[in-house]
Formats: structure tokens, C-alpha cells, sequence
């Protein structure tokens, strides 16, 4: 080569940008790997938070059904004093968790103790009671001057829950008050634990079934809660979303150990 000649040849450039396009496409190709990973994770964590959101929420409130103080009241008496002795049809039809399903999605109603004031808005009902000799139950919050200094109060609070297949989304409340608690559920399903044919029996389950009569209600030991979390990208392809996440938990009612 002469040694006044300067610059690069044509095969040199060529191979150059050769090295050069063959570099950022492999810095492209993990640039765009790393994203497409924190993009799953963060989206597979969304989709377990919200799990453990609704499954911690759902099983607090199923251990809480049926506890209403520290005096079993009677159903029908004269210390009923909720509209229309509604307290006493709960009691007498052994409704503190109901369940229906219908061409909407399926309807979870839960009646349960607000230990703590940890509700929102007025209670159902209120229990009041001095653990001793007796109990009375108002509708909503008692009126003025009803609770005794040696009397505790007990607020009962009805929540429902709404599975809409079509909205694929769990809401709380009813009517216009109705709002999402959790949205991208592809699957919700409930079953009942039932005990023997003995209602006050004690002992461990026998069967789960997916529907309670009134006949059975008594019967209710657990709910098993079972639900599928789809992430909102899609999983058509997978490598374009997190693949479904399906999550289940059982809860023992009154804190029953079965």
C-alpha cells in the first residue's frame, strides 16, 4: 500500500458495518427481552396483588359470619327490634351467607361482625348487648340514649359481592353504590363445606357443594373460594401476556378449627 494512501477500503467499510449492525441488533434483542420480562413480572404481580387483596378480604369476612355478639339472640322475641323482625328471618332461615347464580354471574351475600368499626357507612344491624342477661338489636345504629354504660354494642353489616362473567370483573355492593373491587377474572366459583347432618355438629367436613338450601345453611362450616386472574394484555399468545393465574382459598365460619 502506498503510504500517501489514507481512509478505509471498501471491504473494510463493508465489514465494519457488518460488525457494526450485527452489535445493535444483539443490544436490540436484549433490550427488548428485558422489557418483555419486567413487563410480565410487573403484570404477574399485579395480578397476584389482587388476588391477595380479594382472597385476605373474603376469608377475614366468611370467619366473622354468624358472630353477633356475646348472647345468642333469640329469633322472634320482644328484643328484636329491626324493621319487620329482620334479624330473626336471618335466624330463623340460618342466612348469614348466602349464594346464587344466575345468567349475570353469581352473587355472594355475607352477613358478618364489624369487629373494630373497620366498615364503612351504618351497619345493618347493632347488637346490644351487657353479656350477661340479654340482647337487643336495632336496624342500623341504635338511637340515642339505647346503649347502657354497662352494655357493649355489636354492628352487623351485610356485604355483597357480585361476579359479572361478562364484565369479568367482581364488584361490591348493590345498586347504584355498586362499585369494581377486582377487574380481569376470568373464573369465580364457590363451594360449601357442610358438616354432618347434625346442624350444631362439630366435626370436620364431609362434602362441598357448589349450592346451599335453607335446609342445609345450618350446616355451613367452610367456603372454598376459587377464582382465575387474567392479565388485561391478553394471553392468546402467551409471549404476549402473563398466562392465567388461578388461586383458591378455604375459610372455616365462626373461626371453627374443623
Amino acid at each position: 500500500m502506498n503510504q500517501y494512501q489514507r481512509g478505509l477500503s471498501l471491504i473494510e467499510l463493508m465489514v465494519s458495518l457488518a460488525l457494526g449492525l450485527v452489535i445493535t441488533l444483539g443490544v436490540t434483542n436484549i433490550f427488548i427481552s428485558a422489557r418483555a420480562t419486567y413487563s410480565a413480572q410487573n403484570s404477574s404481580a399485579a395480578m397476584q396483588e389482587d388476588a391477595r387483596y380479594l382472597l385476605s378480604r373474603l376469608s377475614q369476612e366468611i370467619r366473622m359470619v354468624g358472630m353477633y355478639g356475646c348472647i345468642v339472640v333469640v329469633p322472634n322475641s320482644a328484643s328484636d327490634l329491626s324493621t319487620n323482625q329482620s334479624f330473626s328471618t336471618l335466624l330463623n332461615n340460618n342466612a348469614w351467607i348466602t349464594s346464587t347464580t344466575n345468567a349475570a354471574g353469581t352473587v355472594l351475600t355475607l352477613n358478618t361482625a364489624d369487629v373494630g368499626g373497620n366498615g364503612s357507612g351504618a351497619p345493618a344491624w347493632t347488637v346490644v348487648s351487657d353479656c350477661r342477661s340479654g340482647a337487643t338489636v336495632y336496624t342500623g345504629t341504635p338511637p340515642q340514649g339505647a346503649v347502657a354504660a354497662d352494655q357493649s354494642s355489636f354492628p352487623i353489616r351485610q356485604t355483597v359481592y357480585t361476579y359479572k362473567s361478562a364484565n369479568m370483573a367482581i364488584y361490591t355492593g348493590t345498586g347504584n353504590a355498586q362499585q369494581v373491587l377486582v377487574s380481569n377474572v376470568s373464573a369465580f366459583a364457590l363451594s360449601f363445606g357442610l358438616s354432618s347432618t347434625d346442624a350444631d355438629s362439630d366435626v370436620a367436613v364431609t362434602s362441598y357443594v357448589n349450592a346451599v338450601t335453607v335446609a342445609q345453611a345450618a350446616r355451613i362450616r367452610s367456603v372454598r373460594i376459587s377464582f382465575t386472574v387474567t392479565d388485561p394484555v391478553g394471553n392468546a399468545n402467551v409471549a404476549a401476556g402473563v398466562a392465567d393465574q388461578r388461586f383458591s382459598v378455604t375459610a372455616a365460619l365462626r373461626n371453627r378449627m374443623l
